[in-house]
């Protein structure tokens, strides 16, 4: 590919012309807030005919329609797009479109594995495109005020962080599904791509790909890469030196790949990171409050996503649309105080709610583009974020504690580990080396 729009740059007062690669129900949702924020879909791409066909008529006007996403790639009218295929296909898209010219947003997670979000990355420097990924959490406000609250040492001393997603799957998982033939429309061997070539299986397919290997790393790298990069934000660390994972398929009875049980502890400098991933229960953590919402609770009681910051005052507890703080008594020891004397505290209690902020991360991309701002979030951070679940997941593989040289992204001297923080694309899918 050459940089063929490299010279094309959107001003503040334009409209983004933006190619959509990828054509299902979150990339749909993420471009109609860039077409709020100023973005025309000129293009779509998908290789399931079905999908690409209600992206262009949602899109309307002159949209143009592709099977192969390397043709919308070739147009020079086309400033940015935005990547929303299955995982293991983000790295050669984004790839191939900065090489093209076009500024990019890629969902997450980054990349299917470590050396292919080196990959993005290094394309971003070196064509000097925006890179933008979709990790939305950097672009809550409630978030930073984390970081501050953290930083600032307001909450004390934190050495101990917990991640957990959780949620009762609990009999029969994604379900079964038998191999077939794939549906009309669709080009399964492209939609394999860089993965191994199977028979067609729905399970593979849509909303459940990300249970099978060769297209995800599941649950951790699904909803865990966004805490990861919140842990990142608030902590100012990003490079865990050590990675030990325990879990395995125990419960669920259908056709995925993913262990239903998964937790990986992290050592970073000065902090130990838990975290959960739990498909047999969806509890997750107490402490819910009255008024307060929580981010995909279901029930009175359950709490199932989030991240929990202890801290020598308190304990603050967020999740994607709020956060609350929990302090510590003033009184160390037993009993903390008299028998009838009313409790003191280290500091205030505290508790908020907001609103997820797809939208605007997805309307900050598009100002990015136009010059208006920096992107809401650096492709380096998102590589570093993502790194973390697939180091879990390289962990849970071998069995192994894992010691990370993250300057160098490799292992000491752990070659069976080594051997997964890439994977050879097959052919003629191996589009980027």
């Amino acid at each position: 590919m050459t940089a063929l729009s490299a010279a094309r740059v959107a001003g503040a007062n334009e409209r983004v012309n933006l190619g959509m690669i990828g054509c299902g129900g979150r990339g749909r949702y993420v471009a109609r807030f860039m077409k709020e924020g100023g973005a025309d879909i000129v293009a779509v791409a998908d290789v399931y005919r079905r999908n690409a066909g209600a992206a262009r008529d949602w899109a309307g006007g002159s949209c143009a329609m592709h099977a192969d996403f390397r043709r919308l790639l070739e147009s020079k009218d086309i400033d940015a797009v935005l990547v929303a295929t299955p995982d293991h296909w983000h790295a050669s898209t984004a790839v191939l479109a900065c090489a093209a010219g076009k500024h990019v947003y890629v969902e997450k997670p980054l990349a299917h594995n470590i050396r292919e979000g080196r990959a993005i990355v290094e394309a971003a420097r070196r064509y000097q495109r925006i890179v933008q990924p979709g990790m939305q959490h950097r672009s809550s406000p409630h978030f930073a005020e984390c970081a501050e609250i953290v930083r600032s040492g307001q909450l004390g001393k934190v050495h101990y962080v917990r991640v957990w997603n959780m949620v009762n799957m609990i009999p029969r998982g994604i379900g079964k599904a038998p191999d077939e033939p794939a549906p009309e429309g669709l080009d399964w061997d492209m939609y394999c791509g860089p993965a191994p070539l199977v028979p067609f299986n729905r399970k593979r397919f849509l909303s459940t790909y990300r249970w099978f290997w060769d297209y995800s790393g599941g649950y951790i790298t699904d909803y865990g890469t966004h805490r990861f990069d919140t842990v990142h934000q608030v902590m100012g660390a990003d490079r865990p030196k050590t990675a030990v994972a325990a879990g395995g398929r125990f419960a669920l009875d259908d056709g995925g790949q993913m262990p239903d049980v998964l937790t990986v502890t992290y050592e970073y400098p000065g902090f130990v990171l838990v975290y959960e991933g739990i498909n047999t229960s969806g509890f997750g953590a107490g402490g819910r409050s009255a008024g307060m919402r929580y981010y995909n609770a279901r029930g009175p009681f359950d709490r199932p996503n989030g991240m929990a910051f202890y801290g020598s005052n308190g304990t603050l507890m967020a999740d994607r649309i709020g956060y609350e703080i929990f302090p510590e008594l003033a009184s160390s020891g037993w009993p903390a105080a008299p028998a009838g004397a009313s409790p003191q505290f280290r500091m205030e209690r505290k508790q908020m709610n907001t609103t997820d902020a797809t939208g605007p991360h997805a309307r900050a991309f598009v100002d990015a583009v136009r010059g208006l701002r920096q992107p809401a979030a650096d492709i380096e951070d998102g590589h570093r974020s993502t790194t973390v679940p697939h180091l879990g997941n390289i962990s849970f593989k071998t069995g192994l504690k894992l010691k990370w040289d993250a300057a160098r992204e490799d292992f000491d001297n752990q070659p069976e580990a080594s051997k997964l923080i890439g994977r050879a694309a097959r052919k003629p899918w191996n589009l980027i080396g």
